[in-house]
């Protein structure tokens, strides 16, 4: 069965990351939630996507300087106790990201975070930085961990994560065929694919057995995998 993860919860109507939109999202009955995390200048964990919230920097900013809207990861982990968490962590040498964390300190606080909580469902960890996987795989075995990758071929990046021990390989939907899908299976790893949102691009995915699909569009997506859902 093909997992529905909700990227960022359902935000056509409530804004994405936030409290409301992840209960909106689990409302519809996905099987997972996807979200951001990134920490501020004084140790907080909290789920945003982009570097800037607010035209402030969130890694330079202290925890009361956020807007109120923003929530930190503990709450998220406790809303998506039901659910498949999958937490990526923001950690990439890449333009417009304003701190890079080479110390291993931020990975070991999501995880730090993430064994508090005591979660039903194994979370997924993933990152677009292999070098942040990496530092997950080796720091703990209760975690899923899988690279975000938005370019191919594919079976360069499922060898080397199978080499690595991780668990998954998330790409670009657009990368994933079915000798990937198979290669995966192969290596033993879950294939989870982003961000897939028209009906077309949905349903070939799970005609092809991608492991899951984080869209969002998670009604519709819930809908064509003959679970529900608006279809819309």
């Amino acid at each position: 069965m093909t997992a529905v993860v909700a990227h960022r919860g359902e935000h056509h109507r409530d804004r994405e990351n936030t409290r409301a939109a992840f209960e909106a999202a689990l409302a519809l009955g996905v099987d997972g939630i996807e979200f951001d995390v990134r920490p501020t200048s004084d140790g907080a964990l909290v789920v945003h996507h982009d570097p800037l919230v607010e035209g402030r920097a969130v890694s330079l900013a202290r925890r009361a300087e956020l807007p109120a809207w923003v929530p930190e990861l503990d709450e998220v982990l406790e809303l998506t106790r039901g659910v498949v968490a999958h937490v990526e962590i923001k950690n990439a040498r890449e333009p417009g990201e304003v701190v890079y964390d080479d110390s291993g300190a931020l990975v070991a606080a999501v995880l730090a975070e993430i064994e508090g909580a005591r979660l039903a469902r194994r979370p997924v960890v993933s990152c677009f930085d292999l070098a942040t996987c990496a530092r997950v795989r080796a720091a703990s075995a209760d975690v899923a961990v899988a690279w975000l990758v938005e370019g191919g071929p594919l079976d360069g990046a499922l060898t080397e994560a199978h080499v690595l021990e991780l668990d998954g390989l998330n790409p670009f939907y657009a990368l994933v065929d079915a000798p990937a899908v198979a290669l995966a299976h192969e290596l033993d790893l879950a294939l989870t694919v982003w961000t897939a949102n028209a009906a077309a691009e949905i349903a070939a995915l799970g005609a092809l057995g991608v492991d899951g699909v984080i869209t969002d569009e998670p009604a519709r997506a819930l809908a064509l995998l003959g679970r529900g859902g608006t279809g819309r």
